[in-house]
């Protein structure tokens, strides 16, 4: 083999080269960035694309598909100083690539920082119970908040979403110890007014008992003095009767109060049939 055909060869293979190194094939769901001796130059298309070898790069190959970028979980202290812990997910998308690289260092960086941040702020201005409840309040502020801060970016925020808020470990022992104890409260509370109602209920219930008692004794009082004064009026002088007859009751008054279970002592006079008399009148 001559020389000659070595650098034929050669020559062949390093314009080979050459046009392989201009032609560039874009993928479908990317653009590339081309610089021209360290400048800017132009962004490649999806397709067939022709650079000048040598004298044009390719320096950067954005994706334009939709990116989905987690925002881990973070502390956030609320107006009210509870601690909760949020995260995050974030929908964008790269509609200028020229920006996206020239106008930030790291745009995924950046706008993970910027959501994490921001959501701190949005959170730190809400009371707990707020921010417990108000998960579409918060999305639709970070996206406004962010949406503005990376048009500068070339970025689009297409959505954020909350994918979990709570308290954290701490705050929700606290609070589970508070729940504890105000149901404990209100047990005591209700035991307390059911013993007040139970013993206002049994003091009503002794009081209507004793007046039903007071009345049935004026009520047999009052039979007991009729019946002795018709006696009175029956017999006349006729004692002796009259004397057998309250006699006979007196008696079985005594007899019943014997066996009563609530009688421990009583008291017999020492002349019953004086007693019985002085029922009639005091007649001896």
């Amino acid at each position: 083999m001559t020389a000659g055909v070595i650098v034929l060869a050669i020559l062949f293979i390093v314009v080979l080269a050459t046009i392989v190194a201009g032609v560039r094939i874009v993928p479908q769901g990317q653009e590339h960035v081309v610089q021209r001796l360290g400048k800017y130059h132009a962004t490649l298309k999806p397709g067939l694309n022709f650079i000048i070898p040598y004298v044009d790069t390719v320096s950067f190959r954005l994706t334009t598909k939709d990116i989905v970028m987690d925002i881990g979980a973070q502390e956030a202290i609320t107006k009210d100083n509870a601690v909760i812990v949020a995260n995050a997910i974030a929908f964008i998308k790269v509609i200028d690539p020229v920006k996206a690289v020239y106008g930030i260092n790291d745009y995924a960086y950046a706008i993970q920082n910027l959501v994490m941040t921001t959501l701190r702020a949005i959170i730190g201005e809400m009371e707990l119970d707020k921010a417990l409840s108000s998960r579409d309040l918060i999305k639709t502020r970070l996206k406004d908040v962010i949406s503005d801060d990376v048009t500068d970016w070339g970025i689009l925020v297409k959505s954020v979403e909350i994918q979990d808020i709570k308290p954290s470990d701490s705050m929700q022992k606290a609070m589970e110890q508070q729940a504890s104890a105000e149901r404990l409260k209100r047990a005591t509370i209700l035991e307390a007014e059911g013993r007040k109602e139970a013993a206002i209920l049994e003091a009503e219930g002794k009081l209507q008992a004793a007046k039903r008692e007071a009345e049935a004794q004026i009520t047999l009082a009052d039979a007991s003095a009729k019946a002795i004064a018709e006696i009175s009026s029956a017999v006349g002088d006729r004692e002796l009767p009259a004397v057998f007859l309250l006699g006979d009751r007196y008696v079985n008054a005594i007899q019943k109060l014997s066996v009563s279970g609530n009688a421990k002592t009583f008291v017999l006079p020492a002349d019953i049939l004086g007693a019985v008399k002085g029922m009639l009148g005091g007649r001896q």
